[in-house]
């Protein structure tokens, strides 16, 4: 039985919390939150105990690994010192906004033998594992394109936009991961545009809401991801992969899968799922699940802080495109 706390009991926390303790083989043991309305509030619910000191729920004996769900800029300290402590961790990403400090504190990880997974919680999402295993398969033969959209049903609070980093540090880094992965080759180059076409305002942080990048690998192999903070119809997640042999598609989920047609509509269907909690609940629970499984067999992490550097590098190489206008190397 691996014995977790979670730290953070905001949207995130919550969900995290949920799957610990919904998931064989994981007990929460307790939950941190420096609100301490939040924390006790989702303890109750989820019968664990709760306190508002994060590095208190570390330290504790019966706890063996944690799940941090905290604000960005608090992630470093408390996985490092999770490590320190010889717990296992499972952090949301990124590992920092700052490029070096997540080198140093991925070097650190590594210096100190720790177990660290990064959350990139679409890898573990079903349909989108099904795509993996065939291109593994062979199915669409040597991939040759990658083609990723990804778009928000709306813009997030404009507090949340001022300290989240900008949109491909935090929104585009997800996208970055996949194309990673579908690719099975690392990105060498990368060529972004953005604009401002929601909301002119957070210029203001140097943000953008609506981005296009193109990857190209070592080999040729490309990648294109377009996003937006604002989609009116919904969460927009579509990817598509092609192959020498053929090509793969994952769609939108939706509620249902009834098709209506009438005297006043063609072929309509249910709305797309509203946001990231509904359209990846599945993959969190994965996810967690995962990390668990791989600390009770003592079996490599399935992510690990190096694809979350890896990310951020691309993320870094697509904000100096889109000030140079040009190809930028990773």
């Amino acid at each position: 039985m691996i014995r977790v706390a979670v730290l953070g009991a905001g949207r995130i926390g919550k969900i995290h919390a949920a799957n610990v303790k919904n998931c064989p083989g994981a007990k929460l043991v307790v939950v941190a939150d420096p609100f301490g309305t939040n924390a006790k509030d989702l303890a109750d619910k989820l019968g664990c105990e709760h306190t508002t000191d994060a590095s208190q729920a570390l330290a504790r004996a019966d706890v063996d690994a944690v799940v941090i769900g905290t604000p960005t800029d608090t992630h470093v300290t408390f996985l490092l010192e999770a490590v320190k402590l010889g717990k296992a961790v499972l952090c949301e990403k990124p590992i920092d906004l700052d490029m070096e400090k997540s080198l140093w504190a991925a070097n650190e990880v590594k210096r100190l033998n720790g177990k660290v997974m990064l959350a990139f919680n679409r890898r573990f999402d079903p349909t989108s594992q099904a795509m993996r295993k065939a291109i593994d398969a062979g199915e669409v033969g040597a991939v040759r394109q990658v083609i990723i959209s990804s778009r928000d049903p709306g813009m997030p609070p404009r507090d949340y936009v001022a300290h989240s980093g900008g949109i491909f540090r935090d929104m585009v880094i997800h996208d970055l991961d996949m194309a990673r992965w579908l690719l099975g080759e690392e990105p060498t180059e990368v060529f972004a545009m953005a604009s401002n076409l929601v909301d002119p305002t957070i210029e203001e942080f140097n943000d953008h809401d609506t981005v296009m990048l193109q990857l190209r690998t070592a080999s040729g192999k490309q990648c294109h991801i377009n996003c937006c903070r604002e989609a009116v119809f919904g969460y927009d997640q579509r990817m598509e992969v092609f192959g020498s042999t053929g090509m793969l598609l994952q769609d939108n989920l939706r509620p249902s899968t009834i098709r209506r047609w009438t005297k006043d509509a063609t072929d309509a269907r249910e709305p797309l799922l509203n946001f990231f909690l509904e359209r990846y609940q599945e993959a969190y629970a994965n996810e967690l699940q995962a990390f668990i499984r791989a600390l009770q067999l003592n079996a490599p992490l399935p992510t690990t802080v190096d694809d979350g550097v890896q990310a951020l590098r691309l993320a870094e190489a697509a904000l100096r495109s889109v000030a140079s206008g040009r190809f930028e190397k990773v």
